[in-house]
């Protein structure tokens, strides 16, 4: 893997974990056009650690608060908001792991996750904010994080779309949406650890990986800033389209035997 297709992949990871357009869909096709099929768990890694500092220094105030008082509402709507991605990951991981290598239902989850953006953006406009989101929307919106496993499926997407479900309003929705992804991405960081541990881990040069995790460090931080202020003006319907359109021509490519 050569640094400039490092950069590339670090680019997709970091805007596409926090547009709601799906990250691991997106690595797939990345990797797949760059023949880099094999550079799987390892990569994936680094490039989840990238995210996780963006948004780690997005939400600094807010963890600081959370380890100052670590019994507090904020951290209960967090734990109560990443149980149902816990138990689905712990269940059904081998699954939806040979589900993500092969990509077979990838143009389909596309679909979805359009479909849902769309429906979400249709709804009026919400007035919750952070202070009155309660443990039932919390679980609400952690019961569609746990749909994110399939590959395609945008984590960001559907957390987003459960916040306008549930009237939170838009800006809030992302806002919780991205702090929710905290405890996500580092579930997956941990378990990508201990399946590198117990396995083959591929031979990736330091100099491509700390490109790929700079990039993904510098350009998640920018989508979660840039997403937020989207969605106070913006409609999520462009995203739906976007998503449709690449699930269409997944699907054509897959029929025709060329993908």
């Amino acid at each position: 893997m050569s640094k400039l297709e490092a950069f590339i992949l670090g680019i997709i990871q970091g805007l596409t974990e926090f547009l709601p357009i799906s990250s691991t869909g997106h690595l797939y096709l990345g990797r797949h056009l760059f023949g880099l099929d094999e550079a799987g768990i390892f990569l994936d890694t680094m490039l989840h650690i990238g995210t996780l500092l963006a948004v780690l220094v997005v939400y600094q105030k807010e963890l600081l608060q959370i380890l100052k008082n670590p019994f507090g509402k904020l951290s209960m709507l967090l734990v109560i908001g990443t149980i149902p991605a816990v138990i689905v990951g712990l269940l059904f991981n081998d699954l939806f792991d040979s589900i993500s290598k092969t990509g077979v239902t990838i143009g389909w989850e596309f679909m979805i996750t359009g479909l849902i953006l769309w429906m979400s953006d249709s709804i009026k406009n919400g007035r919750k904010k952070m202070d009155t989101i309660t443990y039932g929307d919390a679980l609400f919106i952690g019961s569609f994080q746990a749909a994110a496993i399939f590959p395609a499926i945008s984590r960001s997407g559907l957390t987003i779309a459960a916040g306008l479900f549930r009237k939170l309003d838009r800006e809030t929705a992302a806002y919780f949406s991205f702090l929710l992804s905290i405890p996500a991405i580092t579930g997956g960081i941990v378990l990508q650890f201990g399946e590198m541990a117990s396995g083959h881990v591929e031979a990736i040069s330091l100099g491509s990986l700390f490109v790929a995790t700079l990039a993904s460090a510098l350009f998640g931080y920018m989508a979660v800033v840039w997403m937020i202020n989207f969605l106070k003006r913006k409609s999520l319907k462009i995203f739906a389209i976007y998503v449709w359109i690449l699930g269409i021509v997944i699907l054509i490519l897959q029929m025709t035997g060329i993908f």
